[in-house]
């Protein structure tokens, strides 16, 4: 099997587990903040390690960058609990799909911080996820659990853009393993003096449940993602990401037997294509810039 069959293997592999880590917002009985601070800790040891035996550098590079880890790492501690609130209200398959609107959000926020402009077809996208995101909400009032769940799934959503966009414009030059190791430790430092009685009374179970989370679940995956992007190009990784929810619902439905309507599925297949679409035009304009 040469590299580059490895690599997708291997990426379809950490697509399957990112999507798996939603199944904890239902499987581990803490808060959102709770489950959040320990999978940090979890994760960062193993990030640490992993790049103490890879040989790889852990140091950044300046004092700005660890200006930028910090900030990613505040944006990431709300981007996580609200990913396990948006979940734990909503459900594994509504709160997948909230989620991934994200891509189109990035769209509508990135002219504020490159000199891109919205077309035509972002506000078609746009009005896409709307419908999708309308067909997915049982009913307008905050009193219903899973609206509020699709809510804070898009709160999340929000987050993870200016994340992502940040990460592209002032630290893309380190792995990803080596980003999300200081992301983590943030995360861990930021959540501690939240961190409830629950976690020290949590059972065996929970706790093997959590160090699932954040090695196998949270630093495997990102680890895989350096790996692989060795050999396939970045539009390869990003289609394959917008199969996440895809996994996600379908561990869902094998796993903790949620049964999602045929209508929360076609808002799910909108939003999911209007995300497949915002990816694949993101990479086109990105190489005509690049062939310029």
């Amino acid at each position: 099997m040469d590299a580059v069959k490895k690599s997708l293997i291997s990426l379809h592999l950490t697509v399957i587990l990112l999507g798996g880590t939603a199944l904890f917002s239902r499987l581990v009985p803490l808060s959102a903040s709770d489950i959040t601070l320990v999978r940090s800790v979890f994760a960062f040891i193993a990030l640490f390690a992993f790049l103490k035996l890879a040989q790889q550098k852990i140091t950044l590079n300046s004092k700005k960058d660890y200006g930028v880890a910090l900030g990613l790492g505040v944006l990431m501690a709300l981007h996580w609990v609200t990913y396990f609130a948006a979940m734990q209200y909503a459900g594994v398959s509504v709160g997948m799909i909230a989620l991934f609107t994200f891509p189109v959000i990035t769209v509508l926020i990135e002219p504020f911080f490159e000199k891109v402009r919205l077309v035509w077809q972002d506000v078609v996208s746009t009005l896409t996820v709307i419908a999708g995101v309308y067909l997915i909400v049982p009913e307008t009032s905050l009193e219903n659990d899973v609206t509020l769940g699709v809510l804070i799934g898009i709160a999340s959503a929000i987050l993870y853009s200016f994340r992502n966009l940040i990460h592209r414009k002032h630290f893309k030059h380190y792995s990803g393993a080596q980003a999300m190791a200081w992301q983590t430790l943030v995360i861990a430092i930021l959540l501690m003096p939240f961190g409830s009685a629950s976690i020290a009374q949590a059972s065996n179970s929970t706790w093997l449940l959590l160090l699932l989370l954040g090695t196998v679940f949270t630093a495997l995956p990102h680890a895989l993602i350096a790996a692989s992007l060795r050999h396939l190009r970045a539009k390869t990784f990003s289609l394959i990401a917008c199969m996440q929810p895809l996994y996600g619902v379908f561990l869902a439905v094998l796993l903790l037997d949620e049964k999602p309507t045929w209508v929360t599925l076609l808002g799910g297949i909108l939003i999911t294509s209007a995300s497949v679409y915002e990816t694949l035009n993101t990479h086109k304009l990105h190489n005509n810039d690049t062939s310029n």
